[in-house]
């Protein structure tokens, strides 16, 4: 049976023999023989993703494992080539070829370890975990499908912050129970931040491989978050866009993206950057990169019914304070919309609100609280329209907030974002 693996899963199999494991394995198991073998980045798919093998949440049939473990006791292992190693690129001694695979080690291990707190998931698993609290709508739908299909289509989400476009992706991932490698992007990232680069680790230098090149081995989703406030250094992301793969310089490598890989971004833009300064710090980017993005998705806000559905779940159990909280915020919209007003009050700041009501106890307070990143004029205006509509006064889904006695001065009010 083991004729027929690979060297590094067999390496993997020893690893987990050495450590006394019998099939079946659970992740955690495999996490540690991954860090003791520097056979894998992360458990690999050909285990976790095969459904043939799953015999439990977290355990993996590994029938291999016995087999492996009968060699390692009947016979010693043959003894390993002498190679020459620079860095963590290893050579044999008759060849200047690199090895493929020779850039995996303990320290691309301890790498990946860190950069799954990115997905705000187990670090064992890259896997966000089910939020309880989350409301599906909008376009998880479209979402959930295209993760569901396993293909390869990368897909732009642009939409006004707090709407809840990182937390979809994240949440389509948890459903299906698949790996996402979230990147915060930003004016510095560049190709060693991605692909991956040397780094010095137990005090020698060793090649450790990005996020983008761990979601390509692993067929996960890569998650390109705030993808406006990246710079030129992300066209080295054009093949990987194109589905096909990626050539590691510094290694002399070339990495094909494994079944199931594909990429999501999300923007506050659509990448033309930010006309009326809100977004500072995006940039215009570059056409040839947006072009490889077949579809874009544009999120708007939830509706009222859906936002009092997130306010309950966020733990508001007062209807008239979450059917209040949701009108206000829609008039706000409405006027910012108009351009009556320079801020908005976003699904986020809506559970921030409530938040604040449930460790504060004071509904004005936390209003007032959440309300103080604003300028005074505009913090004291929302303040006034809110106590408009708690006190039900004559307002309706067609007023603006220029309607309401003593809010109107906000329209002349300069906003500092």
């Amino acid at each position: 049976m083991t004729n027929s693996l690979k060297p590094r899963q067999v390496d993997l199999l020893r690893a987990l023999a050495a450590a006394g494991c019998t099939s079946p394995v659970s992740r955690q198991d495999l996490v540690d023989a991954c860090a003791a073998s520097g056979a894998y980045a992360c458990p690999p798919s050909w285990l976790t993703q095969d459904s043939t093998r799953k015999v439990g949440r977290g355990l993996y049939d590994c029938p291999e494992l016995a087999e492996v473990a009968g060699l390692g006791s009947a016979a010693s292992p043959a003894p390993a080539p002498v190679a020459n190693t620079v860095g963590n690129t290893t050579t044999d001694q008759c060849s200047s070829a690199p090895v493929q695979g020779a850039v995996e080690t303990e320290a691309t291990s301890t790498i990946a370890a860190m950069t799954m707190g990115m997905t705000g998931g187990e670090r064992a698993t890259l896997i966000p975990p089910r939020f309880d609290g989350y409301v599906a709508w909008g376009h998880f739908s479209d979402v959930e499908k295209i993760v569901k299909s396993r293909q390869f289509y990368p897909i732009f989400v642009t939409g006004l912050s707090g709407n809840g476009k990182t937390l979809m992706v994240e949440q389509v991932c948890a459903k299906q129970k698949r790996e996402c490698y979230r990147v915060n992007i930003t004016k510095q990232t560049d190709e060693d931040d991605l692909i991956g680069g040397f780094r010095l680790m137990d005090g020698s230098t060793k090649f450790v491989y990005g996020p983008v090149v761990n979601a390509m081995k692993s067929g996960g989703v890569l998650l390109l978050d705030e993808i406006d406030l990246g710079s030129a250094n992300l066209m080295c992301l054009q093949p990987v866009l194109e589905g096909k793969g990626v050539f590691i310089k510094k290694t002399g490598e070339w990495v094909k993206p494994a079944p199931g890989f594909t990429i999501f971004a999300t923007a506050n833009t659509k990448g033309k950057g930010s006309d009326d300064g809100r977004f500072v710090g995006t940039g215009i980017m570059n056409e040839a990169m947006l072009d490889r993005f077949p579809v874009t998705l544009e999120q708007p806000y939830a509706t009222r019914a859906t936002e009092r559905k997130i306010l309950t779940k966020a733990g508001c159990d007062d209807a008239s304070f979450a059917d209040h909280l949701t009108q206000w915020s829609e008039i706000i919209r409405k006027s910012f919309y108009e351009g009556a007003v320079d801020e908005i009050i976003s699904t986020r700041r809506l559970v921030d609100i409530v938040n604040a009501w449930k460790i504060f106890g004071e509904k004005e307070k936390a209003l007032a609280m959440c309300l103080a990143r604003f300028d005074d004029d505009t913090k004291e205006a929302f303040l006034s329209l809110y106590g408009k509509v708690d006190a039900d006064a004559n307002m309706n889904d067609s007023d603006s907030l220029e309607d309401a006695d003593g809010v109107a001065t906000i329209t002349d009010t300069d906003c500092p974002f």
